[in-house]
């Protein structure tokens, strides 16, 4: 049986339920998520030895210093003889120790796909292209403040083989080592961007937020919701390709960061929230609404009305009960 996303999101959610119910805060996941298929087979099977001496196991164990990291090992622009493809990004934080403090001269190595959502990997075989200026890996030590900083190209999304079109966003792999190799962190990091329908700042951006709820007020978590509307000056016709990808960086065609595309999506969050941000609509006093969610046969279509006088003389709004107004 192929799964779904629509299976693996009601997965997550069972999960999510019994982690609120057992009232317990863990501060990872678990080794054997089973939504995340790949960690069936690759988890531990017998619970970790309890070292009693860990500095003991600290003296024996590998180390490294500032000459084994140089320089040009935090930007992946330069390790080739040619220039990466993509979008150039610096990619900076600060690693903090639990009381705020900075951890100083600690090793923060980083790894990700190309601009095509490709690694430069023998097992990955999917058909994007390769990039020869890009290996995608760098390096570096933080500084006395804990800061790093990297720099590199945005990577593109890719396919997985977790459920049926399943696709991974955008995202940038770090390991962090802490004061001592058994603190070692690995997680990963997300890029906004989904919700932008406006140039980044535009001076009259507003934010337009929600929840997505079932009929018996309970948030829906993995819902999508979809947003389109004429640009501030009334013209429908948005920006060609705002909808299709780059064959190359994996980014949409028409998101510059400049072209106003008139459409976006934004996926709900664990408690059914969820915001874009847009421009006001030239022509109309409406963003036009998409709503696809687990249970949804049919997708549902609604209109967000902003306040001010055109939305008091829409025809459709005035032929609405008072209470039924109220709702869009």
């Amino acid at each position: 049986m192929t799964l779904t996303q629509q299976d693996i999101s009601r997965e997550i959610d069972d999960e999510r339920k019994e982690y609120l119910a057992a009232g317990e805060v863990r501060h990872h996941p678990a080794r054997d998520y089973a939504p995340y298929r790949s960690s069936a087979l690759r988890h531990p099977l017998h619970p970790p030895v309890t070292v009693h001496d860990p500095e003991a196991v600290e003296l024996s164990g590998p180390v490294f210093g500032v000459t084994d990291v140089t320089e040009t090992d935090a930007d992946l622009t330069l390790a080739h003889a040619g220039e990466p493809l993509g979008e150039r990004i610096t990619v900076t934080g600060r690693v903090l120790d639990r009381a705020g403090r900075p951890v100083r001269g600690q090793l923060v190595e980083l790894w990700q796909a190309n601009a095509a959502g490709r690694y430069a990997h023998l097992r990955d075989q999917h058909p994007a292209p390769l990039d020869p200026n890009f290996t995608g890996f760098g390096r570096c030590l933080t500084d006395d403040r804990g800061a790093y900083a990297f720099t590199t190209v945005k990577p593109g999304a890719y396919p997985w083989r977790n459920h049926d079109n399943a696709w991974r966003p955008a995202h940038i792999h770090f390991s962090l080592f802490g004061t001592a190799f058994t603190q070692r962190l690995v997680t990963q990091m997300y890029f906004p961007g989904g919700p932008d329908l406006a140039p980044a700042g535009h001076p009259d951006t507003l934010t337009v937020h929600g929840y997505v709820h079932d009929g018996a007020g309970t948030p829906v978590p993995d819902a999508i919701v979809e947003i389109w509307q004429p640009g501030p000056d009334g013209d429908r016709s948005g920006a060609p390709g705002s909808l299709r990808r780059d064959p190359v960086t994996g980014g949409y065609a028409g998101r510059d960061g400049v072209t106003f595309t008139g459409f976006g999506r934004i996926a709900t969050d664990a408690d059914g929230h969820w915001a874009a941000r847009t421009l006001p609509p030239g022509g109309v006093p409406y963003l036009s609404v998409c709503v696809f969610a687990r249970g949804l046969l049919h997708h549902l279509y609604t209109r967000i009305y902003l306040p001010g006088p055109a939305t008091d003389a829409d025809p459709l709004l005035a032929g609405l009960a008072p209470e039924r107004r109220a709702t869009l």
